[in-house]
């Protein structure tokens, strides 16, 4: 009888513990877990509550006389004649800091290679890589000589006179929509992605040339994030403050990292980006405010990928549109995606069976890995 007490006291001082150290983590991280879980399920249910966002139109918007005083930054590299006199599919412009030279190479030698693009999948995409000139001062001259080489040899640099830093990425996404309304408005789609993401060329052509049969119009796709919250967490370098952002949730955007628009969209969202407020610097939130204001939703499409690299296997690469966070894997990656042996892996009844379940096994984790969602592995 005593030992069964003694027992029973014990289990109960380690159930004791068990609830106090449960408590004590709730307390220590309670304000965090507060802050992303509530703020998130208000913003969601604010963004099904609201569904327009019409009023931001009327807080957002300048007048014309205050857009006609905005600064237009000048050109300092320009390709004018790119996409003169072809049939252009595609004007696919990288995000890219002055500095990244050798990430830029790699693209030219891998996904971005447009001699590739046309003698293997006979169209024409014109990759533009967009900057601005470098932050520090000191480095900017030296940099710049480096630039114009560059050029010189590649033909594919554009650049405007404006500081090229993360708060400067809204002035980065409007130059690409002013460039492709002005120098590539015949292209039947424009692409923005930034110089860390793999793109399956092949399959993103395939895709596209698929939607131009169905004669596509109000086309905008990519990772959709839907109801999203603004950051106040001024440690973020998302930190958006209340003054510059008053509401809790944001339009529907896709993210920043890869996504791709009809030209007719090209051309609404620029003209939307020249009667708003660019103060907010997060462009991919800036689009999702142009595009409402056109009245333009994102089309969600699983295999374009979150803030996570994709799995490495030939039966994700089968589908894959885009990957994000690749540095020093873009040759592997291009060389692994564009073997023809890839494709043959899931032909078939019981190819198709077995990239199945091995898709299935890589996507549906029972927690959250944000590459490509479970759904993508039923496509």
């Amino acid at each position: 009888m005593f030992i069964g007490l003694r027992r029973g006291r014990k289990c109960q001082l380690i159930h004791l513990f068990c609830i106090c150290f449960i408590m004590s983590l709730l307390l220590i991280y309670w304000e965090q877990l507060d802050t992303h879980v509530v703020s998130h399920m208000k913003s969601y249910s604010y963004r099904y509550m609201i569904n327009q966002y019409n009023f931001l139109n009327d807080s957002l918007s300048v007048s014309n006389q205050e857009a006609a005083t905005l600064v237009e930054y000048p050109y300092l590299i320009n390709q004018e004649k790119k996409c003169k006199s072809q049939d252009v599919l595609l004007v696919l412009f990288v995000k890219t800091p002055p500095e990244n030279q050798q990430r830029r190479d790699t693209i030219r030698r891998t996904w971005g290679n447009e001699k590739y693009i046309r003698s293997e999948l006979k169209v024409n995409v014109k990759i533009v890589f967009v900057l601005g000139v470098h932050k520090d001062p000191l480095k900017r001259q030296g940099m710049q000589k480096r630039l114009l080489k560059e050029n010189d040899i590649y033909s594919d640099l554009v650049q405007q006179n404006f500081l090229d830093t993360f708060h400067n990425l809204t002035q980065k996404f409007i130059l690409q929509m002013k460039w492709a309304n002005t120098f590539c408005q015949h292209a039947n789609f424009v692409m923005s992605a930034d110089d860390d993401v793999f793109i399956h060329m092949p399959n993103l052509v395939a895709y596209l040339q698929d939607q131009l049969h169905t004669g596509v119009q109000n086309f905008w796709i990519g990772r959709v994030h839907r109801g999203a919250p603004p950051i106040r967490d001024k440690h973020s370098k998302y930190y958006v403050s209340h003054k510059l952002y008053q509401w809790i949730s944001y339009p529907d955007y896709t993210a920043g990292a890869a996504y791709v628009m009809s030209n007719d969209v090209a051309a609404k969202v620029y003209t939307a980006a020249k009667t708003l407020k660019i103060s907010l610097y997060i462009d991919d939130v800036f689009m999702g405010i142009c595009a409402n204001k056109m009245g333009i939703s994102p089309q969600y499409y699983p295999y374009f990928s979150g803030e996570g690299k994709a799995p490495y296997h030939p039966c994700i690469y089968n589908k894959m549109i885009t990957s994000h966070g690749h540095l020093k894997d873009m040759f592997y990656l291009w060389k692994e995606t564009t073997d023809p042996k890839m494709a043959s892996l899931s032909s078939g009844f019981w190819g198709r069976l077995y990239c199945r379940v091995i898709n299935i096994i890589l996507l549906c984790k029972p927690y959250y890995v944000d590459t490509y969602p479970c759904r993508a592995a039923f496509l």
